[in-house]
């Protein structure tokens, strides 16, 4: 599940950076970084979930270059808003390019690299990173990276007016699934009755992503020459890979409750 989570935040990277770099011409040689990085990603994410025919070496090496390369990303984002007029204001935050953006190929990465340590082991159960038992450790970085995305697609919903009502879905359910995920990462071992609630909210966030790209799909629709205007308004409409990485995200989490229920039994 976390290698195929990865694959899947790598696969919306790649085709929402690609996109979004388009759009920008390639001003800048690195633009196109980010989409040989997050395809080197998804490919170790779908190696790791299918049959793991590469070295493990190997795709640790993928998934530690992912994650160096989505920090520096964050950081030619945060330049590039800085240095244009005004500074870091409303404005430039809404049409600079999205500072958070690039720390979902972080987030892949992190993913992955949880994935192989986790598989090495015959008692995940016993596994710690960083001092923290795996599953907790998991559950909250989970829940850190759903909130990260959802600030993001906040900012972008709130740049559209929340016009469609479904709209709020992003800000409302991802919350929550984020919330009940911090509290499986903190909550004394034992206390627990399968967290249904919580697997729950996950699912639903998980589906929500996937619908995502449908909603964005009529919002394209919507623009002036709807999809027969394709060229221009999958570019400029609402970005159509961008929603998985909810999805991505809750099927993490979800994984990372289930070593939750090893580590409590």
């Amino acid at each position: 599940m976390l290698h195929g989570a990865s694959a899947m935040l790598g696969a919306s990277v790649l085709a929402d950076s690609a996109v979004e770099h388009y759009r920008g011409s390639f001003d800048n040689p690195g633009m196109y970084t980010p989409l040989v990085v997050s395809a080197v990603t998804m490919a170790a994410g779908i190696d790791g979930a299918s049959g793991q025919w590469l070295p493990r070496r190997m795709r640790d090496g993928m998934y530690a270059l992912s994650g160096a390369v989505g920090a520096i990303g964050v950081g030619f984002h945060t330049y590039n808003v800085l240095r244009r007029p005004g500074g870091l204001n409303w404005l430039n935050a809404f049409y600079a390019a999205p500072i958070g953006a690039p720390a979902a190929l972080s987030l892949a990465g992190a993913i992955g690299l949880a994935a192989d340590e986790i598989a090495e082991t015959s008692h995940p159960d016993r596994l710690k990173l960083f001092g923290i038992p795996v599953g907790r450790a998991l559950s909250a970085f989970t829940a850190l990276g759903l909130m990260g995305t959802v600030s993001e697609a906040g900012l972008m919903h709130f740049r559209g007016s929340f016009q469609n009502p479904f709209m709020w879905l992003p800000v409302s359910l991802p919350p929550i699934a984020a919330a009940l995920t911090a509290k499986a990462a903190i909550e004394p071992a034992g206390e627990r009755d399968g967290r249904p609630m919580t697997r729950s909210w996950l699912w639903l966030t998980s589906a929500m992503g996937i619908a995502g790209v449908g909603f964005h799909a009529f919002g394209v629709s919507r623009a002036m020459g709807g999809w027969r205007n394709w060229s221009q308004n999958v570019v400029d409409g609402p970005p159509l890979p961008a929603p998985p990485s909810f999805s991505a995200l809750a099927i993490a989490a979800l994984a990372a409750l289930r070593l939750r229920d090893l580590e409590d039994a």
